[in-house]
């Protein structure tokens, strides 16, 4: 695996539009939107390709036969050498490289040289597997839900600086733009108040394009009332207006978002294996 130059990525963007899933989140860090790495297995004449967003995700995708890129993958995906200093979750194209990275998956793949000896889940595996999915939007399903929606009784604005600065959960707009500046100018958002106070945000995760990926957020404690569904059906509308296209994707293990989604007018289309590479922390 080489690090690739940023004035270089050019050369993956081609070969990232023969990939048929969802990667908006590649093409963010591809386009300089967003802070991100990207390996290769050769810099001039790229074939083998790993695109890693700063939020956590990253993808595989390219060919699957070059012995260099599959040593320095193992040992990156591993994290041999602590080379990675947060977890990721990866997802792969096509099929083939779904077969190296499950070999990699059972716990005796650890050793010394990708875990401390003093780590605290040496029983865990190094990576384990859950499952992505990709929507496809019906607009007539969706035209159908906001018609029974009650929104007028909830007060819902456009998500503002002050929001954006304030929130911090674990799917948050921050983890997806370098600052509340950029977000305003090129993302967007709407922010669901009770007594004043935030409780639910869906936003711009990623828009590339005509494309507009949904993010949602919401506390902890204003959970089960409905309240991410009144925020996504007024960015869909939004989406809508503008010609935009809204894109949902989410893990099948999240319950919530994957019924949310459903319930919204997003139809799953596609199931990927979507995989957890752990970091191993040492004990104190």
């Amino acid at each position: 695996m080489i690090r690739l130059n940023v004035e270089d990525y050019c050369k993956v963007m081609e070969p990232l539009e023969q990939v048929p899933i969802n990667t908006l989140f590649a093409q963010t860090v591809l386009s300089g939107m967003v802070k991100g790495t990207v390996y290769v297995d050769d810099p001039n004449r790229p074939e083998a390709f790993y695109i890693a967003h700063s939020n956590g995700m990253s993808l595989l995708f390219g060919n699957t036969e070059n012995s260099a890129f599959l040593e320095g993958l193992r040992n990156y995906l591993l994290n041999a050498g602590q080379i990675r200093k947060t977890s990721e979750w990866l997802q792969v194209y096509p099929d083939n490289w779904n077969t190296f990275v499950r070999s990699l998956s059972e716990p005796g793949q650890r050793n010394n040289d990708t875990a401390p000896r003093n780590t605290s889940d040496v029983s865990q595996p190094p990576i384990t597997e859950n499952s992505r999915i990709n929507f496809t939007f019906d607009r007539q399903k969706y035209e159908a839900a906001a018609s029974q929606s009650s929104a007028e009784s909830f007060q819902i604005i456009h998500t503002t600086k002050e929001i954006f600065l304030k929130l911090d959960g674990r799917v948050s707009p921050n983890l997806f733009w370098v600052d509340a500046e950029q977000f305003l100018a090129e993302g967007y958002g709407f922010s669901l108040l009770e007594n004043g106070e935030t409780v639910s945000t869906a936003f711009s995760a990623y828009r590339i394009g005509n494309q507009l990926e949904i993010g949602i957020e919401t506390s902890e404690s204003a959970r089960g009332k409905g309240y991410a569904f009144h925020v996504s059906l007024a960015l869909i509308a939004y989406c809508l207006e503008h010609g935009l296209e809204p894109v949902w994707a989410c893990r099948r293990e999240n319950a919530a978002s994957y019924c949310l989604a459903q319930k919204l007018g997003f139809v799953p289309s596609i199931s990927l294996p979507y995989y957890r590479l752990q970091v191993f922390l040492p004990t104190e």
